[in-house]
């Protein structure tokens, strides 16, 4: 056996979800571990969209005034039709009723991280320790603590574990929840730069439509672009998945080689450190609403509790809202515990009990969004053709406007919840 350590927290993975719970349980006294199975941190995903809701989620962890000051909110998406010719522009609400600067900014993955981990102490973040096995021990006063087993034989014993280890979590399937499903489309994405001014007009979000495909840009400076590219899954996509050259020439040399000559110039730009391509994936809306996400001291948030498709850009916000509320049900459960054994027990029940249901919705609706967007996926088939005209003639002028209480519910700060906050779907 290999040695032993004793935390009072642990959290599984130090993505978005792991650092943001460890900041917010650090800002209501709680010091936690983070394990981290790479040897830095990760800087995978290239860009995300940082929604209303993931803004207030970021003022309560203390961390948003480091973005705002070089984000700038984004106005607009002009949407255009590649079969028609036709282009709608749907605007991004930049206030509602509270008269601050809170709006849609897009952030490189590795700033958040980066300011995140800024806010904790240097030793909180375990590198290189990936987990093996978890297993449950009740201890002589009947209190239980949660075992992990790491790869280099090491065993840590902690009295809370929070599984932030993504959509692959062993946390979740230590837990009983189901494999995320594949949606059946896939997305390649990337990082462009330009040695000079890219020439594109900022805070705006270009997005084009071509029978079963999506794809888009995003300048976030001068001279960096973000894009991406949606497709239906192909099986061809196992041979060149590892190979950033292969994945650049398929997107432009076949898959988008009809689309504006913008768009490929911005992928023709791409550091191909930053390229990838993947199936996306979602858990079951039913499995998040009804499956185990909690048992004990153990639970789960971000990608491990709900893993969603990326389509009305809620995966990293939401994680966002699960470590502020988290947190905050902590704080407030021991607060009032009476019992010493059973109150982490309470906290984490009533934080899953604040979480599922909306969660589950934003899982259901980013996999509605993604398939009428790219119009059902199909070629001829009739629901096909009758998802395109419900797209073209609907979404973006009336729905996707309506979804806007959506993003812009407040999850409250570290005290208490806002009314009709973070249980509000």
């Amino acid at each position: 056996m290999g040695m032993v350590e004793n935390e009072e927290i642990v959290i599984v993975g130090g993505g978005i979800a792991g650092l943001a719970t460890a900041v917010a349980l650090k800002r209501v006294g709680f010091q936690a571990r983070v394990l981290e199975r790479h040897h830095e941190l990760r800087a995978g995903g290239t860009a995300l969209g940082l929604a209303p809701n993931a803004w207030y989620a970021l003022r309560a962890l203390g961390v948003d005034s480091k973005l705002t000051s070089t984000h700038q909110n984004f106005t607009k998406t002009v949407v255009t039709n590649l079969e028609t010719g036709d282009t709608q522009v749907m605007g991004f609400p930049m206030k509602k009723d509270r008269g601050d600067d809170i709006g849609a900014r897009y952030v490189q993955r590795k700033t958040l991280l980066k300011a995140l981990a800024e806010e904790l102490p240097p030793d909180t973040i375990r590198f290189s320790s990936k987990l093996i096995s978890i297993k449950s021990e009740t201890l002589q006063d009947s209190s239980k603590v949660t075992a992990l087993h790491l790869d280099d034989g090491s065993i840590i014993k902690s009295k809370v574990v929070i599984g932030c280890d993504g959509v692959h979590s062993a946390v979740a399937q230590w837990l009983g929840l189901s494999q995320p499903l594949n949606s059946g489309r896939s997305a390649a994405y990337g990082l462009a730069v330009f040695p000079e001014d890219h020439g594109f007009e900022m805070l705006v979000v270009r997005m084009y439509l071509g029978g079963s495909v999506r794809a888009g840009f995003i300048p976030l400076n001068s001279k960096e672009v973000y894009w991406f590219f949606l497709h239906k899954s192909s099986s061809f996509e196992q041979d060149i998945s590892m190979s950033p050259e292969l994945i650049l020439k398929e997107v432009t040399d076949n898959l988008a080689k009809d689309f504006p000559s913008d768009f490929l110039l911005v992928a023709k730009h791409t550091d191909l450190s930053t390229l990838a391509w993947g199936p996306l994936r979602f858990r079951a809306p039913w499995n998040v609403a009804f499956g185990r996400t909690q048992n004990g001291n153990v639970t789960v948030a971000g990608d491990a509790m709900h893993p969603m498709t990326p389509d009305i850009g809620q995966g990293g916000c939401s994680a966002l809202e699960d470590a502020v509320i988290l947190a905050r049900c902590l704080k407030q459960a021991h607060a009032t515990a009476t019992e010493s054994q059973c109150w982490v027990e309470n906290a984490l029940k009533r934080y899953v009990d604040e979480r599922r249901w909306r969660a589950a919705c934003m899982v259901a609706g980013s996999w509605l969004s993604g398939m009428v967007q790219q119009g059902g996926c199909g070629d001829q088939q009739w629901w096909s053709r009758a998802t395109r005209w419900f797209r073209d003639r609907f979404l973006y002028k009336f729905v996707l406007p309506k979804l806007v209480n959506f993003v812009w519910t407040d999850c409250g700060d570290l005290g208490s919840p806002v009314a009709h906050g973070a249980g509000s779907t």
